[in-house]
């Protein structure tokens, strides 16, 4: 995928095991986006709940699972591949390729996304 790379904060400032939103426009496309640290690995994520227009970093991360909850209703997320693993959500939350470079969190958003 080839698209527009921006930065969203130092990496010190993601807690581990917590989710954080980003809003972030890109090309005049907005978008709401959900990042997780959990110790080396970032995850980066559609905020918005597919069920219903919740924010998924206002959520609970299992780091074991590997999931965000949605807070409202309970559906969990797959961090690594956004699919929804238990209902009422059935439809996946887009997914973003996060790096770490200089210190620095930046979130490539795909031309298709």
């Amino acid at each position: 995928m080839t698209g527009d790379r921006v930065v969203l904060c130092p990496l010190d400032e993601l807690g581990d095991g917590e989710a954080r939103r980003f809003d972030i426009d890109v090309g005049g496309l907005a978008h709401q986006v959900a990042v997780v640290r959990l110790g080396d690995d970032l995850y980066a994520l559609g905020d918005i709940c597919s069920h219903a227009d919740y924010s998924l970093a206002e959520g609970e991360v299992d780091s074991e699972e590997g999931t965000i909850e949605c807070w409202k209703h309970g559906s969990l997320f797959s961090l690594a591949t956004g699919e929804a693993e238990t209902l009422p959500a059935t439809r996946p939350v887009p997914v973003y390729d996060v790096a770490v470079e200089d210190g620095q969190v930046w979130l490539e958003v795909g031309h298709d996304e």
